[in-house]
C-alpha cells in the first residue's frame, strides 16, 4: 500500500441517506484512496453496512457529487464501470449450488472470459484462497470458513479495483478465523482499495489500515 494517501480512487460529496423521517447518514464526503486499506467501525445500527452497500450501487442513497479516478461519474442509477469494478462480500455469502469452482467462476463467466483464462484464473484463485482441493466440492458440503474463503476467491477472481468486506470474520473462529485473516492481509497487500466493515481488532491493526468510525450519521476518520 505504498501509494495510499496519493490519489483518490472514488470520491463522493453529500452522502445522505434516511430510512422515513430518521437519517441514517450525513456525510460531507467519503474518500476512498488507490491502494488504501480501511476499517469501518462504529456500533451496531450506525451503517457500516448500509454505507457498503451504498457504495456497490445496491442501496440507494442521495449523493451530491461522484468522481472514479479523478473523473466525474454518475451515481444513479449507479455506472456500469463501477459494477465492474467494485465488488462486495456480504456477511453471510450466499454461494450459488453448484461446485466450488463454478462459484468461483461465475462472475468471469458473466463478463464473457474465454473458459481457457477464465480457467486459468479460477484455479489461481483457489490456490490462492487456499481451497485448491476443492473445486468439484458441493458448496452444502463447506465448512462456514470454507465458505468465506470461496466468497473470497470470488471476489479476488474479478480483479477488482475496489473490495468491500462486511464482517468477513464476524462468523469464524479459531483456525478459520486465522486463515481468512490471513487472505484478507494478502488483499491489504496486494495494491488494490479494500474498506472492511467490521469490529474485529486484529483486522482493525492490520499494518497500514485506516481506520474510520460512523458516529451519529458522520464518518470520523482516526490516526
Amino acid at each position: 500500500a505504498g501509494r495510499c494517501g496519493m490519489t483518490a480512487l472514488l470520491e463522493l460529496a453529500g452522502v445522505c441517506k434516511s430510512f422515513g423521517e430518521r437519517t441514517l447518514l450525513d456525510l460531507d464526503s467519503v474518500r476512498i484512496d488507490t491502494g488504501c486499506a480501511y476499517a469501518l467501525t462504529g456500533i451496531n445500527g450506525s451503517g457500516k453496512s448500509t454505507l457498503m452497500r451504498i457504495l456497490c450501487g445496491l442501496e440507494p442513497a442521495s449523493v451530491a457529487s461522484s468522481h472514479w479516478k479523478g473523473a466525474p461519474i454518475r451515481w444513479s442509477p449507479y455506472s456500469g464501470l463501477l459494477r465492474q469494478s467494485v465488488v462486495y462480500v456480504h456477511q453471510h455469502p450466499v454461494l450459488f449450488s453448484v461446485q466450488v469452482a463454478a462459484n468461483v467462476g461465475y462472475g468471469l463467466r458473466a463478463r464473457g472470459v474465454a473458459q481457457p483464462q477464465l480457467q486459468a484464473r479460477v484455479h489461481e484463485a483457489l490456490q490462492w484462497a487456499g481451497i485448491g482441493h476443492l473445486p468439484d466440492a458441493a458448496v452444502r458440503n463447506l465448512s462456514g470458513g470454507e465458505v468465506q474463503r470461496v466468497a473470497l476467491a470470488r471476489a479476488k477472481v474479478l480483479e477488482p479495483d475496489l473490495l468491500l468486506l462486511d464482517e468477513p470474520t464476524s462468523n469464524l473462529d479459531g483456525a478459520a478465523r486465522e486463515q481468512v485473516l490471513a487472505l484478507i492481509a494478502s488483499l491489504v497487500n496486494s495494491g488494490r482499495s479494500v474498506v472492511m466493515a467490521c469490529h474485529d481488532r486484529d483486522l482493525i491493526n492490520l499494518p497500514g489500515v485506516q481506520r474510520w468510525k460512523l458516529r451519529d450519521g458522520k464518518l470520523e476518520t482516526k490516526p
